[in-house]
């Protein structure tokens, strides 16, 4: 039993890969997924989908190497995304809230005045925002008394997909350790469900599963696959997290961003006492042996910002890119607020904002805007990151845009520090792969730490040129309209 499978269940797709002994993925699935939308703002997916994405993409990929065993099953998932189901039978109650839904922005206000901002950034690392579980947690409370008495009298569970996906499998119900620094509940110094936390939102503690390390030897994951009834799932991860795992950081200095749908910028904190307004503390992964502490920021869109642009031309996003990546923005800016801006502003209320136009302005300056965008929002947390106390020495970027040349040297020359592209695949799916193989015995450490990847350098410009200080100036400015407040590169 030589192979490792992992599956990386994203909010568009499951997918799986199939990893050998000397850490090459020798099969591959993928099984899509829809969301819904119910209202302006709100996203949903059904729980039931998602885990039949995931028997699917396991099916397809083991079909693939019928004569490969497995001996370890690893498993990441896309964060913050919640719902309830019930404890005896697992049948969900709910939808499940994606973290992309923002029909929390009230109750995150309300939450506001109550003047417990301070309670749950220095507990949590997290500032009071949409994205995260706890207010999709008690706005599913809210909304339906009955789950409430249920949820009081322990007859519920509450969580991220990776719980609601181990559950399925039998066994204690649990969420993994970096999953569960997402929901705003978990203390993540001490990696436990905070007392006052839970008070706070409302929430019951009987709600919430038992905390386990990312490496833990979980029921084997015979339910998704006749194949694997002898295969433990040994390693689970959050997605972005895995992704900075596969990346190979180990310590401070190295910052990954994955580009996709929205962004995750990540690197490993330089100190557990690292405190930030700006950016995330959150938990990076635990291998048994106490966990890591990351800093994070979170964008909340990327790709999809170019998807926006080629759909309102009537053009399919390859086609977006090229012609994004041969114009200039010619002083034009895009701020993709559609939900509000993540890191480093955390401003649900802030609008998407297009400044700049003028009669010359076409589809080319504003296909060049959206991507620049990306570079900009990058660049935005890198900053905030190096006021942290955490300086950036070099970014790594994986996900489809950071293929983009064009986007790799903007960034760089934002940044003025070097990037590299990783173009290993299905580099979440890898990451957890990597750890799950570690928990069977398949390699060690020092192996891990010797297998190859494939990566491209840009180098930074030797020096900022004005073009580059004027761009960053007047993107500054423009996300201050955006926010309806004074720019703070120019007051």
């Amino acid at each position: 039993m030589n192979h490792v499978l992992a599956i990386d269940q994203g909010t568009s797709a499951t997918k799986c890969v199939l990893v050998d002994a000397q850490g090459r993925i020798v099969a591959k699935a993928s099984a899509p997924l829809g969301e819904h939308y119910p209202a302006p703002g709100w996203v949903e997916q059904d729980p039931l989908a998602i885990r039949d994405s995931v028997c699917r993409a396991i099916g397809l990929c083991l079909d693939q190497a019928p004569q490969a065993q497995v001996c370890a099953v690893g498993l990441s998932t896309q964060r913050e995304s919640a719902l309830l189901w019930e404890r005896a039978g697992h049948s969900p109650v709910s939808p499940l809230l994606s973290w992309q839904d923002q029909r929390t922005v009230d109750l995150r206000d309300r939450l506001h005045r109550s003047q417990g901002d301070a309670l749950v950034r220095e507990r949590s690392g997290l500032p009071l925002d949409p994205m995260f579980s706890a207010l999709k947690i008690l706005w599913l409370l809210e909304q339906d008394p009955s789950l409430a008495a249920r949820a009081a009298r322990g007859e519920l569970l509450a969580g991220t997909v990776d719980a609601w996906l181990i559950g399925d499998l039998g066994g204690e119900a649990t969420i993994e350790v970096g999953n569960a620094s997402r929901t705003q509940l978990l203390d993540v110094r001490t990696g436990t469900w905070d007392t006052d936390l839970l008070a706070y939102f409302s929430i019951p503690s009987a709600l919430m599963p038992t905390v386990v390390p990312s490496l833990h030897r979980r029921p084997t994951a015979g339910r998704w696959h006749p194949r694997l009834a002898q295969a433990p799932v040994w390693a689970v991860m959050a997605d972005s997290h895995a992704a900075l795992y596969a990346h190979g950081v180990r310590a401070p200095g190295d910052v990954k961003a994955t580009m996709g749908t929205g962004s995750s910028v990540m690197g490993l904190a330089a100190s557990a006492d690292v405190r930030s307004t700006e950016v995330c503390q959150t938990i990076a992964w635990d291998e048994g042996d106490g966990h890591r502490m990351a800093l994070e920021g979170n964008i909340r869109s990327a790709g999809a910002t170019l998807k926006w642009a080629a759909e309102l031309f009537g053009i399919d996003v390859a086609q977006a890119a090229a012609e994004a990546s041969a114009a200039s923005c010619d002083g034009l800016w895009l701020v993709p607020g559609f939900s509000g801006l993540g890191a480093p502003y955390w401003d649900a209320r802030a609008v998407g904002l297009i400044s700049g136009l003028t009669h010359s302005t076409g589809r080319a300056q504003l296909l060049a805007a959206a991507l620049d965008s990306m570079a900009h929002q990058v660049s935005d947390v890198l900053e905030a990151m190096d006021r942290s106390a955490t300086p950036v020495r070099r970014l790594l970027l994986d996900g489809g845009p950071s293929a983009n040349p064009v986007l790799r040297k903007r960034i760089a020359a934002y940044i003025e520090r070097p990037v590299l592209h990783c173009t290993d695949p299905e580099l979440s799916a890898l990451g957890v792969a990597h750890m799950a193989g570690l928990g069977a015995g398949l390699w060690d450490r020092g192996t891990l730490a010797q297998l190859p990847r494939a990566q491209i350098l840009t180098d930074a410009p030797a020096s900022a040129a004005d073009h580059v200080r004027a761009a960053r100036e007047g993107w500054a400015l423009s996300v201050a309209r955006a926010r309806l407040q004074p720019s703070p590169r120019t007051a």
